[in-house]
């Protein structure tokens, strides 16, 4: 009865650890997470070997002040600047939600009156976050294979 309760006792600790442990990774990733980011340039890559970079844009003028915004309450903000040389404006704002998994770093986000877009997250650090989008991807090479866009992003 002993060894029972307490090889009990041992996978009780053992889950609690691991969920105590999935709750830290989800709240530091999400702490990294937070704040304001700056589109530093955005890439298509080949589909067929996943290097082969085929398109880069970065962004230049107002549209470089661009931010995207994540808040630790699952909340999400992308804000578009539109103008000519230093006399940039606010043009529009969309707010939403989003929802991110740490085991499989995949990231929703669903802003009002628009459908959910997903994402998987390749980078994350205090300072960079690249994304790679998992959505409207489309063979821009002729290859017969769909390429991929990756977002990088800035604080």
């Amino acid at each position: 009865m002993k060894k029972q309760l307490l090889l009990f006792a041992f996978a009780f600790s053992a889950l609690s650890l691991s969920s105590c442990q999935d709750d830290d990774t989800q709240a530091y990733e999400m702490d990294m997470m937070k704040g304001e980011w700056k589109t530093s340039k955005t890439e298509v890559i080949s589909g067929k070997d996943d290097k082969t970079v085929i398109e880069t844009d970065v962004p230049t003028g107002c549209s470089a002040k661009n931010i995207t915004e994540y808040r630790t309450d699952y909340y999400t903000a992308y804000s578009a600047y539109t103008g000519t040389g230093a006399d940039c404006q606010l043009s529009y704002k969309s707010e939403g939600t989003y929802e991110y998994d740490t085991d499989t770093k995949d990231l929703t986000i669903k802003y009002t009156n628009d459908s959910p877009r997903k994402y998987k997250v390749i980078v994350l650090t205090s300072s960079e976050m690249k994304l790679k989008q998992m959505f409207g991807n489309i063979d821009q090479d002729g290859d017969q294979v769909i390429d991929n866009t990756y977002i990088s992003y800035k604080r």
